[in-house]
């Protein structure tokens, strides 16, 4: 069955970074867009990044644009996000999930992010 585990969270001053993995298993890897997702507290989970199925092709939101990088390694299935500038507003649980068609119905457990002085 699909598996998602993420990792890399922590607790890190404003303006520092972290590197989020997601560990991917169930499906065949390389044939998904990938995208990470943050949950803050009291928030809707919200969109972070997009990576195509290749790599090729990235998006991210608005307030990360510039700040976060995300990329993968389908040759290990795994997804990552390197997140520099860090601000308190990042403050969130990440998950990463399969692009589909249909809203997920499986989520991981995500890594918890805390910006915090």
């Amino acid at each position: 069955q699909v598996q998602l585990v993420e990792s890399g969270g922590g607790l890190v001053q404003p303006g520092g970074s972290l590197r989020l993995s997601c560990a991917a298993s169930g499906f065949t890897f390389g044939n998904y867009a990938m995208n990470w997702y943050r949950q803050g507290p009291g928030k809707e989970r919200e969109f972070v990044a997009y990576i195509s199925a290749i790599g090729g092709i990235t998006n991210y939101a608005n307030s990360v644009k510039g700040r976060f990088t995300i990329s993968r390694d389908n040759a290990k299935n795994t997804v990552n996000l390197q997140m520099n500038s860090l601000k308190p507003e990042d403050t969130a649980t990440y998950y990463c999930n399969r692009v589909l068609s249909r809203p997920a119905d499986y989520w991981g457990q995500g890594t918890q992010v805390t910006v915090s002085p």
